[in-house]
């Protein structure tokens, strides 16, 4: 009997006995049951469309109980918060700000005012405590990644230039909220809530700048590498530090009742600070030290820094000073190495921005009811709190900056960037409404000033540029005119190794030309949650190999690393802004292992036969696999480009032209210039007398380069692309020529050299 026929057969043996078996229990149960035959007849459906009544209850009945209607409503509030929060994206708003408008959409003043019985099933106000306590455990370990994001040293460092800036902001934005506060006070404040208090929470609001929403826009704009974008996010970041510590003696104050009172809160969160930095940090950093990868971040390791994120936080939280301060401390002391940081980030930051933060969102906005401004004198106020706000946090940052001499177009630019409010404020608003001392109309007042101020940080910033143009286009031009002779060349590359080896061929290509070489070489690192505080430490790792090999070739390179989400559209902008004269990018596959065959039949058995009838050498083309990574820089850019594909590239001793009509020719002229670094041979194989016949302008143009030139022929017509492949070591073919023969010569092309693709425009 075969192997599988005999696993069947003791397989329906198994079931067979065994069902028996239970059957037999089930019997035997019944004759001892106390309810009798007829009542459970009587109470079971009759027919399926009874059965189908009962099933719908049971569905009911899940849907509304209180595990069921909280799943219901995550998935509502995710998918609400991703669309609106894309849509805003796309016109060029942070993602933030549409995810906070998605939570007043789901709240009382959008679904509950259009759809009243629709919100009253989806949000009822039993229900709204269970998203609040996920809201406020996601909210801890939010401000525990913050704390962990913010680079003491990087503070510490522009410590002297920013002190200036971020206080004399926060002084001012401070003094106009407790200014607005005195003057809202007697007609909106609850008339159980002391002046102090209230004072105290309109003012802290005022004052705090949205580090993560500021870091976002600073990085949408490329000011991460300027000084500018420098200089506001350690301002931010030495802002937030202090406004945190000040929202903390808040807190105390607001619920010990006066100042007197919050002594002994002041005091205990002072030796709090202490102790964290004193104590516990030190013995963070020795754990660090030695737990620095992901190989020995073990779980427990993890667990011992959640269980201190947990104590932190509850410590805080019955000191009177809020969790989430706790949890902000926490990720301050946390090991100032930046691979542990690093893997501590991913593990918590994901969830927390993924699922807890829109959580926030939603139910902020389940407490924003836009319907409570209903006159013109509250709409008036709530303009008093946005002119107060931007006045003191623009206007601050302006003065501030000018007086430590930074250009009028720097200091306008570092007022609207200081301007930004975001997710910290409406942090520190909830604080506040959940204390009951923000009452309801302020409450929303507050959440408007919080969007409008951060909604008009991009406008502004474009506006701002706009003004400053024309003074920026006459700087440029005298760049350009100090420049002029220069071939600028643009490198990007994604690997530091590839980095290296792409130098290489732009030294060997355009060292020797008749104009100075100006390099630049541009790592762009793909994704929006790169920390700006941790760039440079990921622009020394990227750019590590490639200046070691320019000082090694003695060549002057300039450097630029930038955070883009799309690399390609980046590479494009940039190398048309600039403008450069040349674009050296690389296909993103090196191709120096595949074979011929491609160990087809191994794949076909790896996916269980899946591409039995398909080529799957096609699939792994050197044609299909780069024709859409080539085909945005050559088509999109207003320069020349060169795709390089590396395989495993050294030095272009033997080069291989292809000329597949009068158009190639320009290749003659690249090939000139690299030979006089290489002193190499060529070989140029004219492909138009295989495809047609031959012209007479090609032939006695590859006849004079071949007579002027040492060490170049023609090769013979019977050559064919395979035997050509195997004697040369780096290939020069145009855009239109590999586009033709990566159809036509597939199975040659797995023998290729490395091989520079080429379309060359001449400049305009």
């Amino acid at each position: 009997m075969k192997k599988g026929a005999k696993s069947f057969t003791f397989y329906a043996l198994m079931i067979l006995v065994f069902g028996s078996l239970m059957y037999v229990v089930i019997r035997e149960g019944e004759s001892h049951q106390r309810v009798t035959e007829a009542v459970v007849q009587a109470d079971a459906p009759k027919n399926l469309a009874e059965g189908f009544t009962v099933f719908l209850q049971l569905v009911s009945e899940h849907v509304h109980s209180s595990f069921g209607l909280l799943l219901l409503q995550i998935i509502v509030i995710l998918i609400t918060c991703r669309i609106v929060g894309v849509l805003f994206k796309k016109i060029g708003q942070p993602m933030v700000i549409g995810e906070i408008l998605a939570g007043i959409i789901l709240g009382p003043s959008v679904l509950g005012h259009f759809a009243p019985e629709f919100s009253q099933f989806l949000f009822p106000k039993e229900s709204l405590s269970n998203i609040n306590l996920f809201s406020q455990f996601g909210l801890m370990l939010f401000m525990y990644t913050i704390g962990m994001e913010l680079d003491m040293g990087v503070v510490r460092k522009k410590l002297r230039e920013t002190m200036m800036i971020s206080y004399t902001c926060m002084l001012m934005s401070f003094f106009l909220g407790m200014l607005a506060a005195y003057l809202v006070y007697d007609r909106y404040a609850d008339q159980h809530t002391p002046f102090l208090p209230f004072a105290l929470f309109v003012g802290i609001t005022m004052s705090i700048t949205a580090f993560p929403v500021l870091a976002r826009i600073i990085q949408e704009h490329r000011l991460t590498r300027t000084h500018l974008g420098t200089v506001a996010l350690a301002s931010a970041a030495n802002g937030d530090v202090t406004a945190w510590c000040l929202l903390a003696i808040v807190v105390a104050v607001a619920q010990a009742g006066t100042m007197l009172s919050a002594v002994y809160n002041i005091v205990s969160a002072a030796v709090y600070i202490l102790m964290m930095f004193t104590v516990v940090r030190p013995l963070l950093r020795m754990v660090g030290n030695l737990y620095h990868n992901k190989e020995v971040v073990s779980k427990p390791l993890v667990m011992l820094m959640f269980l201190l994120l947990l104590m932190s936080s509850y410590l805080t939280e019955i000191l009177g000073l809020h969790a989430l301060f706790g949890a902000f401390v926490t990720g301050l002391v946390m090991p100032e190495n930046l691979r542990f940081r690093k893997i501590m980030t991913e593990k918590v930051e994901d969830v927390s921005l993924v699922l807890f933060l829109p959580l926030f969102f939603a139910s902020t906005g389940l407490r924003t009811e836009i319907g409570l401004i209903d006159s013109p004198d509250m709409w008036l106020t709530c303009l008093l709190f946005i002119a107060f706000s931007t006045v003191g946090k623009f206007g601050g940052a302006l003065l501030s900056a000018r007086f430590e001499n930074e250009s009028w177009k720097s200091s306008f630019s570092l007022g609207a960037l200081m301007n930004t409010h975001g997710l910290m404020e409406l942090i520190a608003l909830t604080i506040g409404y959940e204390m009951k001392i923000l009452p309801p109309p302020i409450f929303v007042m507050l959440i408007l000033m919080t969007l409008v101020t951060t909604f008009m940080t991009t406008p502004l910033l474009k506006f701002i540029h706009l003004c400053f143009r024309t003074g920026e286009k006459i700087k440029q031009q005298r760049m350009e005119q100090f420049k002029e002779g220069r071939f600028k060349v643009l490198l990007s590359f994604g690997r530091a190794s590839n980095g290296q080896i792409m130098l290489d061929v732009a030294h060997q290509m355009f060292s020797q030309g008749k104009d100075k070489l100006d390099l630049t070489a541009l790592h762009l690192t793909v994704g929006a949650d790169i920390n700006p505080l941790h760039t440079d430490n990921f622009e020394r790792v990227s750019f590590g190999p490639i200046l070691y090999e320019a000082r090694k070739l003695n060549m002057q390179i300039h450097t630029r690393y930038e955070v883009a989400d799309h690399a390609s559209e980046s590479i494009v902008r940039i190398v048309n802004d600039e403008p450069f004269d040349f674009l050296l990018v690389g296909a993103g596959i090196s191709m120096s292992n595949l074979s011929s065959d491609m160990d087809a039949r191994s794949i076909q058995k790896s996916f269980f036969g899946i591409f039995k009838k398909l080529k799957v050498q096609d699939l792994f083309s050197p044609g299909s696999l780069i024709h859409d990574k080539t085909k945005v820089f050559i088509e999109r850019s207003h320069s020349s480009v060169g795709v390089f594909i590396n395989r495993g590239f050294v030095q272009a001793n033997h080069i291989l032209i292809l000329i597949n009509s009068s158009d190639d020719l320009i290749l003659l002229d690249y090939v000139r210039v690299l030979l006089r670094s290489t002193h190499g041979t060529v070989s140029l194989l004219n492909r138009t007398n295989f495809v047609s016949d031959p012209s007479d302008h090609i032939v006695r143009t590859l006849t004079d380069f071949t007579n002027e030139t040492e060490n170049a022929h023609i090769l013979p017509e019977k050559n064919v692309m395979s035997e050509s492949f195997s004697d040369h070591d780096f290939m020069l073919v145009s855009y239109t020529a590999w586009n033709i023969i990566s159809e036509e010569c597939k199975d040659a092309l797995q023998e290729m050299p490395s091989t520079l693709i080429i379309n060359h425009r001449e400049k305009e």
